[in-house]
């Protein structure tokens, strides 16, 4: 199998940036610099802190056209809204998958969990102050650009994970062991999202599809790949060539986010939260905004 191993072509590591109205986070990758690289991701942002004052501020009213976003929570809140009026509040180990097609406009506003309220402390790891978490954003092809909004809002106890010789594997989106995640695929992207935790001395071997965008985002500890050390706030991208990738730990304990994905291979035209195919699409989406047209669709499904 060792002729069959991908190997690591890049890897980027995070930078620190703030975003919203001031959030502190690392930008992991994301922009026209780095979307050839990895096609159909867009984006991936590691935020959080356990300092009140760096995530307060959150992610006020902004809108999105043309993509999925993907907010996966470690800790804390994260409370969200939109300008249908739809209410919802993320906590730790779940997911919001929003697809924003044809537009909407929303907040997310990162909160610690409330010491009083009994409920959300027995939902803390470790620090109640403690924010963390990610958004991935995920293109969506040219024909469902202007899909209708949706939003699934996935409880952890939903995700299928399963635990063997050291290794837990939750299946956020595609499949492992013959187990399907909880994203159904109806883009036609194909996405594999999975949550893998390492023991020290362990191995994890798997097979990603022929073809598709792949890679390894470091999330705490120490792995190693084709013997390159693997450390937090790091994304590996991973060679086209070969079908499996191997992962393995030493004396530190490892953990991950495995990303793979049919690349679109389509136009990006990038205009902040906004992703469409061409320059015309981008000023149509700006004029929507001028005139207060940016929301088509004032019911989006609720899944």
């Amino acid at each position: 199998m060792e002729h069959n191993l991908k190997n690591i072509d890049y890897i980027i590591k995070g930078t620190e940036t703030r975003d919203g109205a001031g959030v502190l986070l690392k930008r992991i990758f994301g922009g026209p610099n780095t979307v050839q690289l990895t096609d159909p991701f867009l984006l991936l942002d590691h935020f959080g802190s356990d300092r009140v004052e760096d995530y307060i501020a959150g992610f006020p009213w902004h809108p999105h056209r043309g993509i999925e976003t993907i907010t996966y929570l470690l800790s804390g809140k994260v409370e969200h809204s939109d300008s249908t009026d739809h209410k919802g509040t993320i906590y730790p180990d779940e997911l919001q998958w929003m697809t924003a097609g044809s537009g909407i406009f929303h907040e997310e506003m990162p909160k610690p969990l409330d010491e009083k309220n009994p409920e959300e402390l027995m939902k803390a790891y470790g620090m109640p102050a403690l924010v963390s978490g990610f958004q991935l954003w995920l293109n969506l092809p040219a024909k469902y650009k202007m899909a209708t909004p949706t939003y699934r809002s996935i409880k952890g106890s939903e995700v299928p994970k399963i635990s063997m010789d050291g290794i837990t594997v939750k299946i956020i989106a595609g499949e492992y062991s013959k187990i399907s995640g909880m994203y159904d695929s109806r883009y036609g992207i194909d996405p594999l999202y999975l949550d893998i935790s390492m023991d020290e001395e362990s191995d994890f071997i798997y097979k990603v599809k022929d073809g598709y965008t792949s890679m390894i985002f470091s999330i705490t500890g120490e792995g190693i790949c084709r013997e390159q050390q693997l450390e937090p706030d790091t994304v590996a991208i991973m060679s086209k060539n070969g079908s499996y990738i191997n992962v393995h730990t030493g004396n530190s304990k490892y953990r991950f986010i495995l990303l793979s994905g049919k690349p679109l291979k389509e136009p990006v035209k990038w205009y902040g939260p906004i992703v469409m195919n061409t320059d015309q699409q981008i000023r149509e989406a700006i004029a929507d905004l001028n005139n207060n047209n940016f929301v088509r669709e004032k019911n989006p499904l609720m899944e």
